[in-house]
């Protein structure tokens, strides 16, 4: 029995073993989560259900797990004080409008699906990737330090917090600090046969509450409280005029993240199950649950490592695993929710802590200088950019600066395949036909030859060729081995055929076909040269050029070398 192309029923106990161990490890991530955003425990939840349900329902790659992550929480986070900050500390208003974001960033990746653009969300530098990654693990870090201290996190977000710093540690709750530094003893120190059977995360939440109601009964600690059971209450898009492109942006941003974060999860889970998951139909997935989540009040969500890893370790291989998960914990918001009530506020600090120094790319950080040192650059002014001033100003500025690092080493690789030759030297590879009519036209032809994709940065290599071009009386265009003609780079070779055109030489073109040959009749090059000018064979433009700048010098040859070359 099969439901879908992701969803049967063969691997059944595989996928319920799976989809309850993905619960188990999501929970305290989601709570942690949830709190650190600022829209409670509760939305946390509510996020982990819509968007893990719907993503395994309607996505592209069968074992992926959805819930809410720390790139994500990061900037929720900030969207969350943005509008509460522009509904003039109206909490609730301040809720409605990032919920509304949340749900534009859904249509955004649903809109990026139904493109067909998913093959081009991770086309971008790793250093960039590491970069804003490793930045945002270092936010998360940061906003975690005021609750795991015990304290409330001061306004102004990362730049508030780093002011803030020497007060934060002048004021430490000792005992919550002593909780979360023994969530953190948990999560660090477990064994790894015993991780392997249950994740750190859950017991050092049990083991920590448990020790903090035994302990510190008369102590006053901030736990999560109440959560609400039932069905969440539904939020209606909301907008504030002054702040509509703002939230558009916003959504976009955060919508794009959400696909960088499940694409790359999506490449480890096909590097597991030996599958290969589909872009667009992952991202409208990905769409569908963060919009349903957005409505429901609850935190976006984009695939998330920890969980698909665990899930595919522990046997599944279908979507009914991520169906499963996302079930299991719906009956704990509907039912069990007052179990996590005497949960302490550190606890889930450390949490979401201990995450956000995961997300650091280490790897890379140790080793990035050794690599590459404009890469290294590159990383760290990201990293900066992303923790200190924003993502999306982040990401532009690191992509913007790679590609024209990129550009610029591509463009003086194909500058070495510009050249112009006159007599048989080394410079391009010539046949011995070649060789002798090139020496036969005793400098009087000229042989400009292009190699490979000619960028618009091999531009300025065609003007130098062109203006150090020799005196002849033909100019032979060799663009057989170019297989694609950007436009900048088409301009520089209509100058350089008008410029012959004017001086009185006589132009032929060889290799022109396809894509290349409609983009130089686009330009009108056959106002300079004719159509019987154009040529498949080099070795038939020079013998064309011979006859053009003398006959008599293939009759002489032919005359004194009888059956040549020539005369085939």
């Amino acid at each position: 029995m099969q439901l879908t192309n992701t969803i049967h029923f063969k691997n059944l106990r595989g996928d319920l073993f799976g989809g309850l161990t993905a619960a188990i490890v999501s929970l305290p991530l989601a709570l942690a989560f949830g709190a650190a955003s600022g829209a409670g425990p509760a939305s946390g939840l509510y996020g982990a259900v819509c968007v893990g349900f719907f993503a395994a329902l309607f996505g592209g790659t069968p074992t992926l797990i959805s819930e809410p992550t720390g790139p994500m929480t990061v900037i929720m986070t900030a969207v969350i004080s943005s509008k509460i900050a522009a509904a003039d500390g109206d909490i609730q208003t301040g809720l409605a409008m990032a919920f509304t974001v949340v749900m534009l960033a859904g249509v955004f990746q649903i809109l990026l699906g139904v493109f067909k653009l998913g093959k081009y969300i991770t086309l971008m530098p790793y250093s960039v990737i590491s970069g804003f990654m490793s930045g945002i693990g270092v936010i998360l870090v940061l906003l975690q330090l005021a609750p795991f201290l015990g304290q409330s996190s001061p306004k102004g977000g990362v730049l508030g917090l780093v002011q803030n710093l020497p007060e934060l540690f002048t004021n430490i709750n000792w005992v919550e600090t002593a909780l979360g530094g023994m969530t953190l003893a948990i999560i660090f120190l477990m064994p790894s046969k015993v991780k392997r059977v249950v994740p750190p995360q859950l017991v050092a939440l049990i083991v920590v509450t448990i020790v903090s109601l035994v302990f510190f009964q008369d102590v006053e600690i901030r736990r999560i409280g109440e959560i609400p059971m039932g069905l969440p209450k539904l939020q209606m898009p909301t907008f504030n005029t002054s702040q509509i492109i703002g939230m558009l942006v916003d959504g976009a941003m955060l919508g794009m993240l959400g696909c960088i974060d499940t694409l790359l999860t999506a490449v480890i889970a096909d590097s597991l199950t030996r599958t290969e998951h589909k872009s667009d139909k992952e991202l409208i997935g990905q769409g569908i649950g963060n919009l349903i989540s957005g409505v429901c009040g609850g935190l976006p969500g984009a695939g998330a490592t920890m969980g698909t890893v665990v899930n595919i370790q522990t046997g599944a291989r279908t979507a009914v695993s991520g169906l499963t998960r996302a079930l299991i914990l719906l009956v704990v918001v509907l039912w069990a929710a007052f179990l996590t009530q005497p949960i302490p506020m550190a606890v889930l600090a450390g949490i979401a802590l201990k995450v956000g120094i995961d997300i650091l790319d280490w790897s890379f950080l140790k080793r990035a200088h050794q690599v590459s040192l404009k890469g290294a650059l590159i990383m760290y002014g990201v990293m900066f950019l992303t923790v200190f001033v924003d993502l999306i100003v982040a990401v532009g500025v690191g992509v913007f600066i790679a590609n024209i690092l990129t550009i610029e080493r591509l463009s003086q690789l194909q500058s070495q395949d510009v050249k112009t030759i006159t007599d048989a030297d080394d410079a391009i590879v010539l046949n011995d036909d070649e060789k002798q009519l090139i020496d036969l036209a005793n400098g009087r032809v000229l042989l400009f030859y292009l190699s490979g994709p000619m960028i618009f940065g091999v531009s300025k290599a065609i003007a130098r060729e062109h203006l150090a071009m020799a005196d002849s009386d033909v100019l032979i265009l060799d663009i057989s081995d170019v297989p694609m003609l950007g436009v900048t780079a088409s301009l520089a070779i209509e100058n350089a055929i008008q410029d012959a055109h004017e001086q009185g030489r006589h132009i032929l073109v060889v290799g022109a076909g396809g894509k290349v040959k409609r983009r130089l009749e686009k330009f009108g090059i056959e106002r300079f040269v004719p159509p019987h000018h154009f040529f498949m064979s080099r070795t038939e433009a020079l013998k064309q050029a011979l006859t053009l700048i003398d006959p008599a010098v293939l009759s002489d040859n032919f005359a004194t070398t009888g059956e040549s070359f020539l005369s085939k």
